[in-house]
């Protein structure tokens, strides 16, 4: 039996797993490039639901739908049990589906259950974004562990930058095995139309004319509890202390950030809460905003793109990219911290202009493109995975036997 088989009229399988709004932001450029060569390529979209609305927001800006929806919703559940039952979910639709290639994006839970899901039923994995490190196991926690589990198991490594692939190649991944690409996210930006308008009446209310508005997120777990408190006292200090600043924060579903950020700033004059942006409406906020403040890594990738300063909100980042490029600056979690980076930029105009002058350091709005490149010609040579096709379906029938491990 020869490997890979094609799928539906002949064409090659690729199944894409999306749980999270960010992953479905990066990946949305590469489902279209897939699509954009159908006498190839059947793509099948699969979701976990791992954040049902703010998913549903990201799809419905790329006008995707997906083919299967695992309906796992994070919310209620610990990330153990999640992550149990998305990797027993995706082990039975990809024993419906047969993909010859299972593609993921990133570092959620979701990443983890499907590309381990994936090996055990002896599919292929291209892992999308590949080789980001922090050094630290537990910032971010999960995601640095998730990744890491992700390139052991993954057979395509599509690294963003020459520093992601030099951190895989540190880590004995195979030469010929990794990508260097441009980060997926350059090519979103350049799907999402720029008229100008918010669909948000909140956002259309803000004084953009009057104030200098800054953009905050902030949802990492790093940051939860106290940090988080001590994050929301530092943008007190800093709205009353320039008068003419107005800060805007999406704030983020989980409840752990919303129960302290409408705890501490609802009652803030020139603060404005809202909830998770459409994708469209966040993009527009950050092309206006005067700066970001943030601990969100796709905010860190989108920034430079759109030449805006990132103050993030971390003590450390694997995206050191965006700093060694001159748009991010790590500022880390203490108040005083914070408002001092902060109040620099608003008030310095040179320190502002040294972070908006640099190069993108994540690409040209051509990831997607080289992605399905690759996809295609590793497919049509039978060597995916760079071993037999005899011995790979070995190991899918040791597996499915329960045999070993």
């Amino acid at each position: 039996m020869a490997y890979p088989q094609k799928g539906r009229e002949g064409r090659y399988r690729v199944s894409v797993v999306l749980g999270t709004r960010p992953e479905a932001i990066k990946m949305a450029p590469v489902i279209r490039e897939l699509e954009r060569r159908p006498q190839v390529f059947d793509p099948l979209v699969i979701t976990t639901s791992q954040q049902r609305e703010m998913l549903a927001q990201a799809l419905a800006a790329f006008h995707l739908t997906p083919h299967v929806d695992l309906g796992l919703t994070h919310a209620n559940t610990t990330l153990a049990e999640f992550t149990a039952r998305a990797l027993i979910a995706l082990t039975g639709v990809l024993a419906q589906w047969s993909p010859n290639l299972l593609l993921v994006q990133g570092d959620t839970s979701t990443v983890v259950a499907g590309a381990l899901a994936a090996f055990h039923a002896g599919v292929p994995i291209g892992h999308v974004e590949a080789g980001l490190r922090s050094g630290d196991n537990r910032r971010p926690f999960p995601e640095e562990v998730n990744r890491r589990m992700t390139s052991c198991v993954a057979d395509l490594h599509f690294a963003p930058t020459e520093r992601a692939r030099s951190n895989l190649l540190a880590e004995q991944i195979a030469e010929r095995d990794i990508f260097v690409t441009g980060n997926t996210i350059v090519d979103a930006l350049h799907l999402i139309g720029h008229d100008g308008c918010f669909e948000s009446p909140e956002l259309n209310a803000l004084p953009w004319d009057q104030k200098q508005v800054l953009l905050v997120t902030v949802h990492r777990r790093e940051n939860l509890g106290d940090h988080l408190v001590g994050i929301c006292a530092a943008l007190r200090t800093l709205v009353a202390g320039h008068p003419d600043v107005a800060i805007v924060i999406p704030v983020h579903l989980n409840p752990l950030v919303r129960e302290v950020v409408f705890a501490e700033l609802s009652a803030v004059p020139g603060v404005t809460l809202l909830d998770p942006l459409p994708y469209h409406d966040l993009v527009e906020v950050m092309r206006r905003c005067r700066f970001i403040l943030t601990d969100s890594g796709g905010i860190q990738e989108e920034a430079p793109s759109l030449r805006k300063p990132v103050l993030i909100l971390r003590e450390v980042t694997e995206r050191p990219e965006v700093v060694e490029a001159g748009f991010g600056r790590l500022v880390g979690i203490e108040p005083r911290e914070i408002v001092a980076a902060a109040s620099r930029l608003l008030a310095d105009r040179a320190a502002y202009e040294r972070m908006t002058s640099g190069q993108n350091p994540f690409g040209d709005g051509h990831a997607a493109r080289r992605i399905v490149d690759v996809l295609q010609q590793r497919l049509e040579t039978d060597d995916v995975l760079g071993r037999p096709a005899r011995e790979r379906l070995h190991l899918h029938r040791v597996a499915q036997a329960g045999l070993g491990g």
